[in-house]
């Protein structure tokens, strides 16, 4: 595990040596040494499997580049912070630090609350942020260089409603949480829909926190739908599975979120339930994919999850992104400069497979899978790319 203030180098020595020049303002005359940028994540606390993981994918993917000869002849470097589990004020500090000592502008983020904390000095100090992480819709904007390689709660919508569509369903039901998360999914989903000929015959709420939410569900089943959209999250997604069934509603339900826990509370009514989320598997006919599944478990002993994958990803797109902007020339190391590179082409190479499109809003756009429980068992169905 890396301490919050410890920096891990890699490359040749040579890279350590060229550390100290930073890369706060680059002028056309100045050619960096080295491109340095920054992560913070949850190298301690009761979440540090977190950090743990996704400091691994970023460390593979800067020592795989450097290997290569970097960016262009510039070696990269990953300096490590520590938010401690989702501390909001310890991603400041370390915000903070990488800004004032490291001279980084470029920030890989996670979790939601140090994110939303240090937004606004990215925003100050025209620093990119990449979020590899965090689900939560509440990030979409939050900056105004943040970029999201995680697919987020409305997108996951998104493509339960394009496997439903499909299927040939036409008349979807929805139970949604009664706040921003919720309303984000119905909001992206709806418009979908209707643009796929389906119609939504109702759409219900209940609060987060629901223990009772028979009310709801007795009007769904009014309607009679050909398949329901669950738009909640742990622990409501396995008590409205275990209601819905416990109603004799047959329907097939699809949600965008499944937890140990909701399959605690739904029992044996969770049978069947499918559910969509970022999911990283390599195969033999994503080159790519299968050379980093490798890579990882030749380092780490273990294979990747959708999380390490992420932030690997993630440190080729800035490599991507590095290259674009030197191009460009002057002070392309500037978030402003490099949102113009992003969008001249929004398209970047997925280590899923394919490529991830990035919308206007900031979240890039890939496959994501298709999960069923199956005898008591979230089972890996098959990947969903939304068209």
């Amino acid at each position: 595990m890396i301490s919050n203030k410890r920096r891990f180098t890699l490359g040749v020595a040579a890279m350590a040596v060229a550390s100290a020049f930073g890369t706060a303002s680059v002028s056309a005359a100045e050619t960096p040494k080295v491109y340095k940028f920054g992560a913070i994540l949850a190298m301690s606390g009761g979440a540090n499997y977190y950090g743990t993981v996704m400091s691994q994918g970023i460390k593979q993917a800067v020592e795989e580049i450097n290997a290569k000869g970097g960016v262009n002849g510039i070696p990269l470097e990953v300096v490590i912070e520590d938010h401690k589990s989702g501390n909001a004020q310890e991603a400041v500090s370390a915000m903070n630090r990488l800004i004032t000592i490291n001279k980084v502008k470029i920030v890989m983020t996670s979790f939601t609350a140090p994110t939303q904390a240090i937004a606004p000095l990215a925003d100050q100090h025209h620093i990119t942020l990449l979020n590899g992480g965090g689900v939560s819709n509440s990030l979409v904007g939050v900056s105004k260089y943040i970029y999201h390689n995680r697919s987020l709660a409305a997108d996951l919508g998104v493509s339960a409603a394009s496997y439903l569509n499909s299927t040939g369903v036409k008349k979807l039901a929805t139970l949604q949480w009664k706040n921003d998360a919720g309303d984000s999914v119905v909001n992206a989903v709806v418009p979908y829909w209707k643009t796929k000929g389906g119609t939504v015959v109702a759409t219900e709420a209940v609060s987060q926190g629901s223990t009772n939410m028979d009310t709801q569900i007795a009007k769904l089943r009014a309607k009679n739908p050909e398949a329901i959209g669950l738009w909640v999250f742990a622990p409501e997604t396995g008590l409205a599975i275990k209601r819905i069934r416990e109603f004799g509603m047959k329907q097939p339900v699809i949600g965008v979120d499944f937890t140990p826990n909701d399959l605690k509370i739904a029992g044996q009514y969770a049978e069947g339930f499918m559910y969509i989320n970022d999911y990283f598997a390599p195969s033999d006919d994503q080159p790519w994919s299968k050379a980093f599944a490798e890579g990882y478990e030749k380092r780490y002993g273990k294979k990747p999850d959708f999380y390490a994958a992420n932030y690997y990803e993630g440190v080729y797109m800035i490599a991507e992104l590095l290259k674009r902007g030197q191009k460009v020339g002057g002070d392309y190391m500037d978030a402003e400069v490099l949102k113009k590179a992003l969008y001249s082409n929004p398209k970047f190479d997925s280590v899923y497979g394919g490529q991830m499109t990035f919308k206007p809003n900031g979240v890039a756009q890939k496959r994501v899978g298709l999960f069923k429980v199956v005898d008591g068992k979230g089972t890996f169905q098959k990947f969903v790319e939304v068209k």
